[in-house]
């Protein structure tokens, strides 16, 4: 912004953003003139940014004229989803059953969260032009994958409820936001990190809720029952399960078409690092290994193909699925585990300063590339 603000003619630029604000101010400080513009936070659309940084690029370098960009900007925005509804419940569906192999899972529940990521799938669809819905959507699909786990559990096809609705949740939790939030902290962009992390917190917090809220339900109803020990795939199933994975992230965030096989490998980088780095150094250092590898070749394709690093980089972090210690601290702490749940608090914690890090020197290593005009 501030590259496209000189551009444009208009000195001395400061850009100062968080999560639901952006202020700019122009000129010396003397007679300096203050813009204040109130924005909504939404999901991440990668093909609206890859669009954004093609438009920025032409407009500095002179190809396309500021008012023209402007026009193209506002068509950027109201543009239609790039895939359709039922490629979208499509993508919900893989993304669960997939995490489930993930989380070690095996047949049965695979199936259970292919049930939660449909269900879900089709919730998101109703909840998108309603934002009354919205607000509340990440409790309320946390109860429904309960109370379906726990039903499913007991009148059909018994399985370990945990990991099938942690896996039929996996596209709700905010593992990115958070990791996003520890890495604005640690670069001091203090504001946006702590209402990146507030908010990341409230969502764990809301999906805990709605969880415990289900289970409870289902208890009064149906009576206790014991969670079963999930038997997992074999190890071969896994490079599929990642593949797949890789192209449900690919449709829910959005991305362009010919990013799917990009997509595809480097969720099996990210996973590959990551459980490579995990055996030898342990979980948190795993998860380090697999930002680090995803970080380098991100930059390294921002710089080779002059996009945005973020067209990687997002599905990889995701691949590494760190909001899913967070979900285990929130239900530890509401069955009353204390310790239990804070230790398990601290590695959330700990385990996104390693991926941050991971991004970080990743940008040291192999820098991204810059605009130019």
């Amino acid at each position: 912004m501030v590259r496209l603000a000189e551009r444009l003619g208009l000195p001395l630029a400061q850009i100062f953003s968080t999560p639901t604000s952006i202020m700019a101010a122009f000129g010396p400080l003397g007679s300096q003139r203050s813009h204040l513009l109130r924005v909504e936070p939404g999901s991440v659309n990668l093909s609206q940014v890859s669009q954004l940084d093609r438009l920025a690029i032409a407009v500095l370098q002179g190809e396309l004229a500021p008012i023209d960009g402007i026009a193209r900007l506002r068509e950027i925005e109201e543009q239609p989803s790039g895939y359709g509804r039922i490629a979208t419940v499509g993508a919900f569906v893989a993304a669960s059953a997939t995490v489930s192999v993930f989380l070690g899972g095996g047949r049965a529940e695979l199936i259970v969260a292919t049930i939660i990521g449909l269900a879900t799938g089709l919730l998101a669809l109703y909840a998108a032009p309603r934002p009354r819905v919205r607000r509340v959507f990440e409790p309320l699909v946390a109860l429904m994958a309960s109370v379906v786990a726990g039903m499913v559990a007991r009148l059909w096809l018994p399985h370990s409820v945990y990991v099938s609705t942690l896996a039929g949740l996996i596209v709700l939790i905010p593992g990115f936001p958070l990791t996003v939030a520890v890495r604005e902290l640690s670069t001091q962009h203090l504001a946006s990190g702590t209402a990146r992390f507030a908010s990341a917190t409230a969502t764990f917090l809301g999906i805990g809720f709605g969880v415990a809220l289900g289970d409870r339900l289902v208890a009064l109803l149906m009576g206790e029952r014991a969670d079963l020990a999930a038997q997992p795939f074999p190890l071969w199933a896994l490079p599929i399960a990642v593949a797949v994975a890789g192209l449900a992230f690919a449709v829910i965030l959005q991305a362009e078409r010919r990013d799917t096989v990009r997509i595809m490998v480097i969720g099996l980088v990210a996973v590959a690092a990551g459980r490579l780095g995990a055996r030898f150094l342990g979980l948190e250092l795993g998860a380090f290994m697999g930002a680090l590898a995803v970080g380098v070749i991100g930059n390294l394709f921002s710089r080779l193909r002059n996009r945005p690093s973020l067209i990687l980089i997002v599905p990889g972090i995701l691949m590494l699925v760190p909001g899913t210690i967070g979900f285990r601290s929130i239900s530890a702490l509401l069955e009353a585990q204390v310790e239990t749940g804070v230790n398990t608090l601290f590695r959330m914690l700990l385990t996104a300063v390693a991926i941050a890090s991971g991004l970080l020197i990743a940008d040291l290593v192999s820098p991204t590339r810059r605009l130019t005009g």
